[in-house]
């Protein structure tokens, strides 16, 4: 399939008291057309920040975009004018957000703030974008849509903010849905509902999916591959099935450890991994892993490691095998 999405060597940074933090370094990966892409990794590795750069939706300033390319349809987003830009996020590329609450605007009812993206970019007459936002909250499971457009975002639930949010994600019928973290201020049960109704519109409506979660567990009945994050660099990045049955890095193993298993006949100790991610003020000088890892060596405090083939679509940027402690 071809990609929809290929950005290489992204690199972001921020201006901090007493120099740069540098949050994205050289990051690169691709979504192929109907894919859903894992993003994964625990907080501060980077992952917001790699598609908000994407989309050029950090602050400029503090922050910086100095190197990459993210190829969209033909076009290098990263050398967009802001017009361009502007006429791309919404219409071809949607944004689903944490928490719905901070990106629906307070004073203006739901229907009115689905109505405005297709009246904007899909010249619709009022009476055809009220029709269009009703069949969209109806796409998502809201109930009773057309008494619904006319309430405000408090006077809707947790759950149905966020179906609300996806739906307006999709108003433009675009082609790559960004959705960064959703389900994390939800319960387990709605959490469930959200990715249950995503894999559904994936199928109905053919689009690409970038989903960006800390939650393996969670991402592991959606995505068809998985880019692991640490400290600003991907450190792994394989094909579901391959990632689980055969984590590669020391850091996706530790996740996949801290996890609790259904698979297993003897129960086991969920394990943590020790100590802190870095705050980069400087790239290092090595592997940014290593001072918590468990299967270092001399050369990690040396190189930064590239990605190295595992098999094939499985990459992991490690100098040691870790199932094997032999240097690769």
């Amino acid at each position: 399939m071809d990609d929809i999405l290929n950005v290489q060597n992204l690199e972001t940074r921020f201006k901090v008291k007493g120099g740069w933090n540098h949050a994205v370094n050289g990051v690169s990966f691709r979504v192929s057309e109907g894919e859903t892409l894992g993003i994964v990794g625990e907080s501060g590795c980077g992952k917001s920040v790699s598609v908000m750069s994407i989309t050029r939706l950090i602050p400029i300033p503090p922050g910086q975009i100095t190197a990459g390319t993210a190829m969209f349809g033909g076009r290098d987003l990263l050398k967009l004018s802001d017009q361009e830009l502007s006429k791309v996020r919404g219409a071809e590329i949607g944004m689903v957000y944490q928490e719905p609450m901070t990106a629906f605007n307070p004073v203006l009812s739901i229907g009115r703030q689905l109505t405005e993206p297709l009246e904007v970019h899909q010249g619709l007459t009022r009476q055809q974008a009220n029709a269009r936002a009703e069949e969209l909250l109806s796409l998502v499971g809201i109930p009773n849509p057309k008494e619904r457009m006319r309430d405000y975002p408090h006077q809707f639930s947790g759950g149905m903010r966020q179906r609300a949010m996806i739906a307006m994600a999709l108003v433009c019928s675009p082609k790559l849905l960004i959705a960064d973290e959703p389900t994390t201020a939800l319960d387990v049960t709605i959490q469930a509902q959200i990715v249950r109704l995503v894999k559904e519109l994936r199928q109905q409506l053919g689009m690409s999916i970038i989903w960006i979660t800390h939650d393996l567990s969670l991402i592991a009945g959606l995505a068809h591959r998985i880019v692991v994050m640490y400290a600003g660099y991907v450190i792994e990045e394989a094909p579901i099935k391959k990632l689980y049955a055969n984590p590669s890095h020391p850091y996706t193993m530790g996740l996949l450890n801290s996890l609790p298993r259904l698979d297993e006949s003897e129960h086991r100790r969920l394990e943590s991994i020790d100590g802190l991610p870095p705050i980069l003020h400087k790239k290092p000088s090595g592997c940014p892993f290593a001072p918590r890892c468990r299967f270092v060596v001399e050369r990690c405090h040396r190189e930064v490691p590239a990605l190295l083939t595992v098999e094939e679509d499985h990459r992991a940027a490690c100098w040691v095998n870790p199932h094997t402690r032999r240097e690769r």
